[in-house]
């Protein structure tokens, strides 16, 4: 249904525009809470568009644009579910939807389709949409405490087109931050992923660093699965082994020059304990990263708006019986593991780095 305009008083009033000091908070308050509740369409809008393959057409057809019925026939959708959609796109300012021609914004297209930017976050809403099916449980979750620790296989689907951005921001930031590793790299030697995922960290370092030779350790069966079918897609599988093993415990002692943890740590059950692990499989002089994006630690951090979607994310975290960790906790995990103090880098896009090289 339409929503109201405020009102204070019996009277009706334009947004922020009334003489009352208590109406014009409420009238900014409604204000910002419906534009809360239109961001939730607008999510499913932008879902609906990169899952259907809408984003990436109506971005290759250029200005001349799209009709709903051209769309849904490139892309196997209903046209008048399309035409729907355009109209809805078209007024929370996704595209533009004009003499019945649908077009999209070249910003908009790259920010919701470029994986390889910091800036992609096309991951982050399909991550978003994804996670928040399993939400029915939620209320049952406040009440009894216990969470939902089996996620369905989309979930990490989900997670792995989250973590694109991952990717993005570990060779755009990380690695400038670390030029003396690009240097190593470049030389050779062999890589170990922690709780790899669908491999796509890998895949991408093998591309880029060519005498590479690269392990991931993953326990999930259809993430192993996916990430060999994605070394495979790549042809990469003389260069990259894919183990279903503990991530806790990927053995390997001394075997590796370094050992990552992409947005991984603080998911697992004993972070300690598989960073250990991860030091164990260094040779003398190996490197141990970790990138991830630390909880902010105090008020003042969580209002704004990385704090904001961060604290999303926690939600969900907790809800399947994990959760983010500030960057004191992931200091306090290397203390307890036994390991030095990492140097800890703060990157452009509010991810941090903790690195830490074996002595030898």
């Amino acid at each position: 249904m339409p929503v109201p305009e405020p009102s204070g008083k019996g009277e009706r009033c334009a947004y922020g525009a009334c003489d009352n000091p208590l109406t014009m908070r409420l009238n900014d308050r409604f204000e910002e809470l419906a534009g809360s509740l239109g961001g939730f369409y607008r999510a499913w809008l932008i879902y609906l568009g990169l899952e259907l393959g809408l984003f990436t057409r109506l971005r290759g057809a250029g200005p001349a644009g799209l009709t709903p019925a051209e769309l849904g026939a490139m892309t196997g959708t209903q046209p008048h579910a399309v035409e729907v959609w355009a109209w809805a796109a078209d007024a929370h300012d996704l595209a533009t939807f004009e003499d019945g021609r649908l077009r999209v914004d070249d910003g908009i297209a790259a920010v919701l389709l470029e994986p390889t930017a910091p800036e992609f976050l096309g991951g982050q809403f399909t991550h978003a949409v994804v996670a928040s099916l399993d939400w029915d449980r939620m209320v049952d979750f406040f009440r009894t405490g216990e969470p939902v620790r089996q996620r369905p296989d989309r979930y990490r689907v989900a997670i792995e087109r989250l973590t694109v951005q991952d990717v993005a921001v570990f060779f755009q930031e990380a690695l400038a931050a670390l030029p003396q590793l690009v240097a190593e790299l470049a030389d050779g030697g062999r890589v170990l992923d922690v709780h790899c995922g669908g491999g796509r960290w890998l895949i991408a370092m093998a591309q880029r660093f060519s005498e590479l030779r690269l392990v991931g350790v993953e326990f999930e069966p259809d993430s192993v699965e996916r990430a060999r079918r994605n070394v495979a897609a790549a042809d990469l599988a003389d260069r990259i082994t894919i183990e279903q093993g503990d991530v806790e415990a990927p053995g390997h002692e001394g075997e590796f020059d370094l050992a990552y943890f992409q947005y991984a740590l603080h998911a697992l059950p004993d972070p300690p304990r598989a960073l250990a692990a991860a030091w164990a499989a260094l040779h003398p002089g190996g490197r141990l990263l970790v990138l991830d994006w630390p909880l902010p630690s105090t008020v003042e951090e969580f209002r704004t708006r990385h704090g904001e979607l961060i604290a999303g994310v926690q939600l969900d975290e907790v809800f399947q019986g994990t959760q983010l960790g500030t960057r004191e906790a992931f200091l306090a995990w290397f203390e307890t593991a036994g390991l030095p103090a990492p140097e800890t880098i703060g990157l452009p896009s509010g991810a941090a780095l903790f690195a830490a090289t074996r002595p030898g």
